[in-house]
Parts: C-alpha cells; sequence; structure tokens
C-alpha cells in the first residue's frame, strides 16, 4: 500500500475512533454538566470532527489511485490541521469555558476549505 494512502487511512481511523469516544463521553458524562450553549458548541466539534476524519479516510482511498499527488497530500495535511484547530479549539472552549480559544478555530475551518478545494482539483486532474 502507498505510504501516502497508509498514512491518510491510519489519520482518519484514529480520527473516527477519537471522534466516536468523544461524542460519547459527551452524550453520556458531560449532557448533565455542561451548560447548554457549550453542549451545543461541544456537539459541533464532534460533528466537524466526524466529517473531516471521513475526509481523511476519502482521501486515504484516493491516494490508492493517484499515490504521487501532491495535492492529495495536502488536503489530507490540511484536512488533519483543520481536525486540530477547529474541533480541537471548541472542544477546549466547551470543557473550559475560555472564550478566546473561539478565535482559533476559523483557523481550523479555513484549514477545511483549502483542503476541500484541494481535494476538487486533485480529483479533476487525476488520470
Amino acid at each position: 500500500m502507498p505510504i501516502l494512502a497508509k498514512t491518510f487511512l491510519f489519520l482518519g481511523s484514529v480520527g473516527m475512533l477519537l471522534a466516536v469516544a468523544l461524542g460519547a463521553f459527551g452524550a453520556h458524562a458531560l449532557k448533565k454538566t455542561l451548560a447548554p450553549d457549550l453542549m451545543a458548541v461541544y456537539e459541533t466539534a464532534v460533528n466537524y470532527h466526524v466529517y473531516h476524519a471521513l475526509g481523511l479516510l476519502a482521501v486515504g482511498l484516493l491516494a490508492l489511485h493517484i499515490p504521487e499527488s501532491a495535492l492529495l497530500r495536502w488536503a489530507g495535511i490540511l484536512l488533519a490541521v483543520g481536525v486540530l484547530l477547529f474541533s480541537g479549539s471548541l472542544y477546549t472552549l466547551s470543557l473550559s469555558g475560555i472564550r478566546w480559544l473561539g478565535a482559533i478555530t476559523p483557523l481550523g475551518g479555513i484549514a477545511f476549505l483549502i483542503a476541500w478545494l484541494l481535494l476538487v482539483i486533485a480529483v479533476v486532474r487525476a488520470d
């Protein structure tokens, strides 16, 4: 298996494992302790975590067909960075209540947007 495919399949799988674990933790342990507005923030973090971990799996699968694509590599990197910045900042904000962490969230959103654009270009350019 090409290293690019293996890397992003691994990251996507670990990402999904963590997203499910964090989602269950939120549903069972935090639901009664977090204020409703912070619970909504936590749920947003979990949702975007799931969507973009699935995106990492898609990058890994596409890398089986176009293993030398720099666009695909950067799409995967930016998806992973986006999860860390976007979901990570929202998880931390919801658990700590530190509102300035929300300023980091848009950087993750930008990483997501660029990643999806690069994925589109990689697919269009593929043979």
